[in-house]
């Protein structure tokens, strides 16, 4: 794997272009299981679009791909939730962000795509004619609320946007590029344009996520708390309140099982968007406000929004937890002391048992002495023709037969015991 691991740090180079040029981005993702999709389907969709222009076809499972169809060059990168398609033309509309720059991507083959479109960008790379020159373009183009422009790479360019949709359905960015700049810095000034946008829009799918969950957190919240209130009071019963408290927990884990992805993923392209806009060396044009200051102000309090509703859902997952053991601990006490009851009831019922089988056992000793002091009697009779009375002789052998008869029932029980 040696080649293979090596050359996969040069798999994915960064664009060359030069000003002035236009770039068109395209960012697909399926809404639903995204990570688990079938991969096979993004690349047929790749395909679809090279045989539009009789373009060669990538390797089989690539993850990238690079070439040149018609008079566009063409990037197209497979990553974990998403596709994208970065499209280079060089030289600019004469209409500033021309909607049919976007035509590269047809609307039929758009409509074929295996996902959506997660974003949409137009990047117009034009040479920069001076400050006076792009404050009228930023102007014209722009929104001024919310503008975000910048010099980039130690003056390398001009950054701008205003990170709105405009009426065709795309981001717009603006790249004015010093004289000197090279080919290759200017791909990568586009490059982290279309990386900033993308991730941002990823990871602002953590808030839509959030939206949807909180009514419903603020419910299991008050229902857990209700619950815990009632669980303080004596006189509730804890096996209704355990199942209560178990459906509760249920439905926490569920939902944090079905929205740990999302949340990781958001904190995980947060982390890019910032060490993106980290990566441009920003510095102020004409005291405006610069990317960072604008997802500081914008981007950031939605990302802290996911991250504390994500703290909040933990808390309330360990608060089910732990008063449910709470409870299961009161209902094993409770049951604890039925059973302590229940075996001093047993030892009670035990005791009555052992009197009783004494007292039979005594009558047990009367019974069987009477059979034998009778038999003895039997076997003894013929000595009364020696002068002895019948009752004389069977008193005579009472005493020892009963003696005989209550030392073997004592001798039994010992054996027994």
């Amino acid at each position: 794997m040696r080649y293979a691991l090596a050359n996969e740090l040069h798999a994915r180079p960064f664009p060359v272009a030069k000003a002035p040029c236009t770039v068109v981005f395209l960012a697909i993702k399926k809404p639903v299981a995204a990570a688990a999709r079938d991969r096979d389907q993004d690349l047929a969709h790749l395909k679809d679009l090279l045989d539009r222009h009789g373009a060669q076809h990538p390797q089989p499972e690539a993850t990238h791909y690079a070439g040149q169809i018609g008079r566009h060059w063409l990037k197209w990168e497979q990553h974990t939730e998403f596709v994208t398609y970065t499209a280079i033309t060089q030289n600019v509309s004469e209409r500033a962000f021309n909607p049919a720059d976007f035509e590269v991507f047809p609307p039929d083959w758009l409509m074929a795509s295996p996902g959506q479109r997660v974003t949409s960008a137009m990047v117009r790379v034009s040479e920069c004619q001076g400050d006076e020159a792009v404050g009228r373009a930023l102007a014209d183009w722009f929104e001024p609320e919310s503008l975000a422009v910048s010099r980039v790479l130690d003056d390398a360019a001009i950054c701008a946007s205003d990170f709105r949709i405009d009426p065709a359905g795309h981001m717009r960015f603006a790249v004015f590029v010093s004289p000197g700049t090279g080919r290759r810095r200017v791909g990568r000034i586009v490059q982290r344009m279309c990386e900033i946008e993308t991730y941002k829009a990823m990871s602002m799918l953590g808030f839509a996520r959030i939206k949807q969950l909180t009514p419903r957190l603020g419910e299991l919240d008050a229902q857990l708390t209700d619950l815990m209130e009632q669980m303080t009071d004596n006189s509730a019963q804890p096996d209704a309140l355990l199942p209560q408290f178990l459906s509760v927990s249920t439905e926490l884990e569920t939902i944090s099982a079905r929205s740990t992805f999302r949340f990781g993923a958001t904190g995980a392209y947060e982390a890019i968007v910032t060490q993106r806009i980290a990566a441009l060396r920003e510095e102020r044009f004409k005291g405006r406000q610069s990317f960072a200051d604008f997802m500081m102000r914008r981007y950031d309090p939605a990302i802290r929004t996911v991250k504390s509703t994500e703290t909040r859902l933990q808390a309330l997952s360990d608060r089910a937890i732990r008063a449910g053991e709470l409870l299961r601990t009161r209902v094993d006490v409770e049951r604890s002391a039925q059973n302590q009851a229940l075996l001093e009831s047993m030892d009670r019922r035990a005791d009555m048992a052992l009197r009783l089988q004494h007292t039979v056992e005594g009558l047990s000793v009367v019974a069987i002495s009477y059979y034998a002091v009778s038999l003895a009697s039997y076997v003894l009779y013929p000595l009364t023709t020696a002068g002895i009375s019948k009752g004389m002789l069977t008193a005579a052998v009472t005493v020892p037969v009963v003696l005989g008869v209550w030392f073997a029932i004592r001798t039994i029980r010992k054996r027994l015991e």
